[in-house]
C-alpha cells in the first residue's frame, strides 16, 4: 500500500474512532451540594468584580436537573464575595448556597404563586439596624430600637420590590455586622446594593415556577476560582 493511504487510513480511524464530544453535565450536577430540594435557582456571575451575569432556574426530574428559564442578572456594585466573611455597607453581593424564606412585593403575587407571599405596606420596614433585635427582619411597624436610617423602607423601592424573594443570607442566625437585607428582586437603574436583580418579567416567572414544597435554593457563585458556583 502506498505510504498516503496508510496515513488516510490511520486518519479515518481516528476520526472514526473519536466519535461527538459527550455533553457537559448541567450545572447543578457540577456543584457540591443544590440544598437538597427539586428546584435550584443559580446566579452566576463571569468573575468576583462582576456586576452583571445570568440568573437560571432548575428542575430536578426523573433524576436529572432540567433548565427552565434564564434571564440576565445584576449584582453588587463593588461585586462578589464570599458570604462567610462578607462585611456590611460593601455593596457586594455574597455567595453561598441558601434557601428561599419567603416572597414580597409592592404588587400583588402574580397568579399562580405558591411561596407565602408578605404585601408592602407604607409602615413596611427591613431593619438593618446592628444595634436592634429585629436585624435582618422585616419590621411592621419599624421597630423602636431600629434605626429609620439603618433600614429600608421597602415601599420607596416602588420598581425594585415590586416583586421579590429574600433569600436567607445571614438570615437564621443573623451575624451583626455581615449585612442584611438580600434579595432576589426586579432590576433596578443599575448594579444592586449586594442583592441579585433580573427583569420584571423573569421575577414573575420566577414566583410563578417556585414550589415551597419542592424546598428551592439559590446559588450565587462565580465561573471559577474560590467563589465558583460549582464548589458550593
Amino acid at each position: 500500500m502506498h505510504p498516503g493511504a496508510v496515513a488516510l487510513a490511520v486518519s479515518s480511524l481516528i476520526v472514526l474512532g473519536a466519535g461527538p464530544a459527550a455533553p457537559s453535565p448541567p450545572l447543578p450536577a457540577r456543584m457540591a451540594h443544590t440544598g437538597g430540594g427539586t428546584q435550584l435557582i443559580t446566579a452566576v456571575a463571569p468573575k468576583p468584580a462582576s456586576t452583571t451575569g445570568t440568573v437560571t432556574w432548575w428542575d430536578r426530574e426523573d433524576g436529572r436537573w432540567v433548565k427552565r428559564g434564564s434571564a440576565p442578572a445584576r449584582f453588587g456594585a463593588n461585586g462578589l464575595v464570599a458570604g462567610a466573611t462578607r462585611k456590611q455597607g460593601t455593596n457586594t453581593t455574597p455567595t453561598g448556597l441558601y434557601g428561599l424564606p419567603y416572597a414580597f412585593g409592592i404588587k400583588a403575587a402574580p397568579r399562580g404563586t405558591a411561596y407565602t407571599y408578605r404585601r408592602v405596606h407604607r409602615d413596611s420596614w427591613w431593619c438593618q439596624d446592628n444595634d436592634s433585635r429585629s436585624y435582618n427582619r422585616w419590621s411592621e411597624p419599624r421597630a423602636a430600637d431600629c434605626r429609620a436610617a439603618e433600614s429600608e423602607h421597602l415601599i420607596t423601592y416602588s420598581a425594585q420590590y415590586a416583586h421579590a424573594l429574600v433569600i436567607g443570607f445571614n438570615y437564621a442566625r443573623p451575624v451583626r455586622g455581615r449585612g442584611a437585607g438580600i434579595f432576589l428582586h426586579v432590576d433596578g437603574r443599575g448594579a444592586t446594593a449586594g442583592c441579585v436583580s433580573v427583569p420584571e418579567k423573569a421575577m414573575r416567572r420566577i414566583l410563578v415556577w417556585a414550589d415551597p414544597a419542592r424546598r428551592p435554593h439559590i446559588a450565587v457563585g462565580t465561573r471559577s476560582g474560590s467563589t465558583a458556583v460549582t464548589r458550593l
